[in-house]
């Protein structure tokens, strides 16, 4: 595994070889997760998984990212809550840094609940000017963790029982499980709307960034899902190191759009 930030020049040229010219772009956001978690937690987890699945199946990990879609949480304190155009421009400008150095495959590994929608419109958006690279975005692995490991008698939706179990595995020293607070339900305030979305249905269900019940949580079951993230991750880099057939679409799709 190399990890972007520790390299020297002359180390890089030889893992961009190594790696086959592949990068995993962790990304998550800078916000709360209850009294007890430190609000770097989408990051700390995600660029784990990355570091430790890169190991497995050679890859460079990019440093930590947490530039992404968070608006809804500008209201606690610690956020980093950019503009929309700005997250979309930044993403797109790293992605292109990335691609200059010498990469041609970009996996972004999400770790942030309100990033799909966000992910899967910049993946889009790649249509619009071609690029020497081509950008994966695969399942998060801590949903595919998550179904396997949830308790369908406790919900946990953020900084319940399960994210705080992976968060105790990855960094014990920085949870505080003295400060967990009482569980907290969903407040369904925008409930007579039905699957009708706003900008505030997450703050309408969860004002202060806590959703489940951390007191339930197990360090032992978080190395069990850190575990099956590393694995599933590992593997989508093998796929994506594999994959020669993205690539040639993508041209096609850009030598058909010509007029």
């Amino acid at each position: 595994m190399a990890q972007w930030e520790n390299l020297t020049e002359k180390d890089f040229g030889k893992e961009l070889v190594k790696s086959q010219k592949v990068c995993v772009l962790p990304i998550a956001v800078m916000e709360r997760h209850g009294d007890h978690l430190p609000l770097g937690t989408d990051v700390f987890f995600n660029h784990k998984i990355a570091c430790l699945a890169a190991e497995i199946e050679k890859a460079v990990v990019f440093p930590m990212y947490y530039f992404t879609q968070i608006l809804e949480g500008k209201h606690k304190l610690g956020t980093i809550a950019l503009s929309a155009n700005l997250v979309l421009e930044l993403l797109e400008s790293v992605c292109d840094e990335i691609g200059r150095n010498g990469f041609k495959k970009i996996i972004i590994l999400n770790g942030h609940g309100g990033n799909p929608s966000f992910v899967s419109f910049f993946i889009q958006s790649l249509l619009n000017k071609k690029k020497d690279y081509m950008v994966y975005y695969p399942k998060e692995s801590w949903k595919v963790c998550w179904e396997k490991f949830k308790n369908p008698k406790l919900a946990d939706n953020h900084g319940g029982h399960l994210e705080t179990s992976i968060l105790l595995a990855v960094c014990r020293d920085l949870v505080k499980m003295e400060d967990v607070q009482k569980p907290a339900v969903c407040l369904n305030r925008l409930k007579h709307l039905g699957d009708i979305a706003t900008p505030v249905s997450w703050y309408a269900d969860y004002p202060d960034h806590y959703a489940g019940d951390a007191s339930k949580s197990d360090i032992n079951m978080g190395k069990k899902m850190l575990e099956e993230s590393v694995k599933y991750t590992a593997k989508v880099i093998k796929i994506v190191k594999q994959d020669k057939v993205a690539e040639k679409l993508y041209n096609e799709f850009f030598n058909r759009s010509k007029r």
